[in-house]
């Protein structure tokens, strides 16, 4: 097979993709992306003059835009790839993505310098019953922090994957270096089998209110007043923790909740073959339906510009805001994705943890 290079050319208005096809392996290229559907799509087109494939993609409403290239060769075989020939790549639990970045985009200033020594990280799992499994945690304490001294908490869903992909102890640790805030911990909890835990399952609900939290509590202690506590999560992650906090109210004092899949029976049908849509949908239903809610917390919420979950986080934030929570929505320029997210922490998570430990 011949070696594919690639060279994206971006305007204001458009990306324009190309594929060298030198020695006329291939029979169709895709575009791999997240802007719409099918995701796999649109095709490239074959150059009558050249051995080579080229897309003219109109820019979506973003920022910045990750993406990768199916190759199909004329041996039926097919290969899902980044582009070689473009050096932005973006990490993932699936692997790296190449990325489009447009000149509006701005990476945030604290990722500039080095970063050596975040701080005390320790690592553990809790045996969690209910769940037939252990969820393994980093728990992360900031400069100076003393064993058993009471400090605010940070609890977050999808946790290690927050620290690789979207440097979160990275802004953790220069914030309150700088003193924008306190001295505090952070409890990264890691998945396992998520699409089955974050999906608003009343079992891990329970583990984590009556065995994680007390756990943590030994380990982590927190001035008195649950406002000390705050819970994070993306995605199915952000579910989970409103799930946790709907249940069991006590649980947490503040919400970061990002591009949470609050899927709805009636405008999330694409996400139908999800094995827990209806359990999800139940419970946003539940969510969107109250007419009042006597434990509001402050919220606050981001999602993307081009995300199929804006609907429903919207709709979410709105039956938040009717029921008295202090809930406030950001929409970023990019996609569902852990630069994204990270791309938010500063102001809004950092703006969240001030007002809740102020």
């Amino acid at each position: 097979m011949s070696t594919v290079t690639m060279s994206p050319i971006v305007s204001g208005s458009d990306v324009v993709f190309n594929v060298e096809d030198s020695a006329g392996d291939l029979s169709g290229v895709n575009l791999y992306q997240e802007v719409q559907r099918p995701r796999i799509g649109p095709p490239f087109t074959k150059s009558p003059e050249a051995n080579s494939w080229r897309l003219p993609f109109a820019r979506p409403n973003v920022d910045r835009m990750e993406y990768m290239l199916e190759l199909a060769y004329k041996d039926g075989s097919h290969q899902l790839t980044f582009d070689p020939g473009n050096p932005l790549l973006a990490p993932g639990v699936f692997g790296d993505k190449s990325v489009i970045e447009w000149p509006e985009y701005k990476p945030p200033p604290w990722l500039g310098g080095e970063f050596d020594d975040p701080g005390s990280i320790a690592g553990d799992s809790i045996d969690c019953h209910p769940l037939g499994t252990s969820l393994p945690i980093l728990l992360w304490s900031s400069h100076g922090a003393a064993d058993g001294q009471p400090l605010p908490l940070l609890v977050a869903h999808d946790g290690p994957q927050y620290s690789e992909f979207s440097k979160l102890l990275m802004l953790l640790d220069r914030k309150t270096s700088e003193g924008a805030l306190p001295p505090m911990r952070a409890a990264l909890i890691g998945p396992i089998e998520r699409n089955e835990i974050y999906s608003a399952s009343a079992i891990y609900g329970r583990v984590l209110a009556h065995q994680i939290l007390p756990w943590l509590s030994r380990y982590a202690p927190t001035p008195q007043g649950r406002r000390f506590r705050v819970g994070m999560g993306a995605s199915l992650g952000g579910l989970a923790m409103l799930h946790v906090h709907r249940t069991y109210p006590a649980s947490f004092g503040a919400l970061f909740l990002q591009s949470g899949s609050f899927f709805r029976q009636r405008f999330d049908k694409h996400e139908r073959d999800f094995p827990r849509f209806r359990r999800i949908s139940r419970f946003v239903g539940r969510v969107l339906t109250a007419e009042e809610w006597i434990h509001p917390v402050p919220v606050t919420m981001t999602c993307g510009t081009i995300e199929e979950n804006l609907a429903n986080n919207q709709a979410v934030h709105d039956a938040l805001a009717a029921q008295g929570y202090d809930v406030r929505l950001y929409v970023n320029r990019d996609g569902h994705n852990w630069v994204s997210w990270r791309d938010t922490f500063d102001p809004h998570l950092v703006e969240l943890l001030q007002r809740s430990w102020s």
